[in-house]
Formats: C-alpha cells, sequence, structure tokens
C-alpha cells in the first residue's frame, strides 16, 4: 500500500510516469523501506496507463464488493415515528464499541512487559 501511496504522490507532485528511484525517494524521505519488487510490480501494473482511469476502474470494483452485513438500515423518519430511531442507532453503536475494547483485553500479553 505505502508503494501505491508513494507513486499517487508523485503524480499529484506533477510526475505523469514516477520510475523506481523516485518512489524509492518518496519512501526514503518518510523513512519507509522500499521493497523493489513490489515497486516493480506496480510500475509494470500502471505502465501506459491514465491513473485517472484506473481509479475509476477501481471505485466501480469496490462498489461491487460486499462489506459486511451488520449495518443498521436507517430510513428517514416519517411523521410519527422518527424519534425511535435515533436512539436504537446510538446504542448499536455504544455495543460495537464495548466489543472492540473487551477483544483487546482477551489478548492475555502486553507490548511493554
Amino acid at each position: 500500500m505505502k508503494v501505491v501511496a508513494a507513486y499517487l504522490l508523485a503524480v499529484l507532485g506533477g510526475n505523469a510516469s514516477p520510475s523506481a528511484d523516485d518512489l524509492k525517494v518518496i519512501l526514503g524521505s518518510v523513512g519507509a523501506e522500499a521493497d523493489d519488487d513490489r515497486i516493480e510490480l506496480l510500475l509494470s501494473e500502471v505502465k501506459g496507463k491514465d491513473i485517472t482511469e484506473l481509479i475509476a476502474s477501481g471505485r466501480e470494483k469496490l462498489a461491487s464488493v460486499p462489506s459486511g452485513g451488520g449495518a443498521v438500515a436507517v430510513a428517514a423518519p416519517t411523521a410519527g415515528g422518527g424519534s425511535a430511531a435515533a436512539p436504537a442507532a446510538e446504542a448499536k453503536k455504544e455495543e460495537k464499541v464495548e466489543e472492540k475494547e473487551e477483544s483487546d483485553d482477551d489478548m492475555g500479553f502486553s507490548l511493554f512487559d
């Protein structure tokens, strides 16, 4: 992911076709190690392609990816029942936060021990 980010930063900076050395300089400037194999793979995949077209096709692919299933459907409030939906949504959020906190404690070790 960091290689893709470096590539996009180079393109945003005005370099339409960044080289491997350009990406290594960007990654080195933030202290990240550059993996030559990943850089070459990325450059071979995007060679001769327009970045805006790649991003657009990626968005289309991501739109079709299922993103879970535990989402709460919230309908537009009606004249009589709009106030009941808000507390239910807040309760659901609180449950998710509590579950996350509990899972952190179950690991059984500390990073600083």
